[in-house]
């Protein structure tokens, strides 16, 4: 043990976002320098999450809220989701007002893991997690963001070789620059004339280009949709749908969890079923989970998919 901390077995962090990116990757970092040693990360999405067994005797979580399950001597988590937990074993450390970034950045300070080029880039990834739309850096802090949903987790720590101070300035940044400025203004417009209801409270938003938060973001800020949550779905590369939850009350995480996803308020995501097979499933399949039932009647899983077949 070294200053109060356990050595990790595992590191676990988000996977789907920059946030996840650099806390995991800052959290191995500070392993490396007070234990010698390279402990392995896993990037989780929530639905993973969730599922996944706690075997480890010892880890540190990032950017994944704090559960009672969490909370095991030797373990210890960098997080900034809403909890009502106190833990009782774990070393929780917390602040909703940072993002898991910089929490971690913090911590690697204390121990002189810092540089000019970390501070810049812990900064921007702060603004583009909390989604401060009033910094004047956040349409810059947005395409750093957009990188790791564009070109996924793994692919960008390999091209990276896990020196994430190499996203800095980097090249690909303009390709994210010129979607911005080109796609998003397109994407909006369209997707403002395609929203579907879900649910009285739940609109889906169809979108075919451009940076889909931010889409929803605007959406929302113009009153564009009479729903207080709006969602988007995204089919990533093996098959998998993302469904991605917005909202300006707080209700998002309240409708996310309904499809065992988690995440902010105002921004959750969930994971569908394998057995949800394209976009429009997904709609589907959503739509009949918040469908309101009649006392004492219930719906299976099974009884859905039956339903949406029939409708194809």
């Amino acid at each position: 043990m070294a200053e109060g901390f356990s050595r990790p077995e595992i590191i676990l962090t988000h996977e789907s976002d920059l946030d996840g990116l650099v806390a995991g990757v800052l959290l191995r970092r500070l392993a490396k320098r007070l234990f010698d040693t390279d402990v392995r990360i896993e990037a989780c999405n929530y639905n993973y999450w969730r599922q996944r067994d706690l075997r480890e005797a010892s880890g540190w979580a990032a950017d994944l809220a704090f559960e009672a399950r969490m909370d095991k001597p030797d373990w210890m988590v960098v997080d900034h989701h809403v909890t009502d937990l106190v833990p009782k074993n774990a070393r929780l450390i917390h602040d909703v007002t940072k993002s898991a970034s910089l929490l971690c950045y913090e911590l690697c300070v204390q121990h002189g893991l810092s540089s000019p080029e970390l501070d810049r880039l812990v900064h921007l990834t702060n603004i583009g997690d909390l989604f401060l739309e009033d910094d004047p850096e956040f349409e810059l802090a947005n395409d750093y963001g957009n990188l790791v949903k564009h070109y996924q987790f793994w692919n960008l720590y390999a091209l990276l070789d896990g020196a994430i101070e190499k996203l800095l300035n980097h090249p690909l940044l303009e390709v994210m620059a010129v979607k911005r400025r080109i796609e998003d203004p397109i994407g909006i417009e369209w997707s403002m004339r395609n929203i579907e209801e879900l649910s009285p409270t739940v609109g889906f938003v169809d979108t075919v280009i451009g940076n889909t938060n931010l889409i929803v973001h605007q959406l929302l800020e113009r009153g564009c949709a009479k729903y207080p949550v709006l969602v988007t779905m995204m089919r990533k590369g093996n098959g998998t749908v993302i469904a991605s939850f917005r909202s300006r009350n707080g209700d998002a995480l309240k409708v996310a969890a309904k499809f065992q996803g988690g995440g902010h308020a105002n921004a959750s995501g969930a994971t569908l079923p394998r057995s949800v097979r394209n976009i429009r499933d997904a709609v589907q399949y959503v739509r009949q989970i918040l469908a309101p039932k009649l006392p004492g009647s219930s719906t299976s899983i099974e009884e859905i998919f039956d339903q949406i077949d029939a409708q194809k």
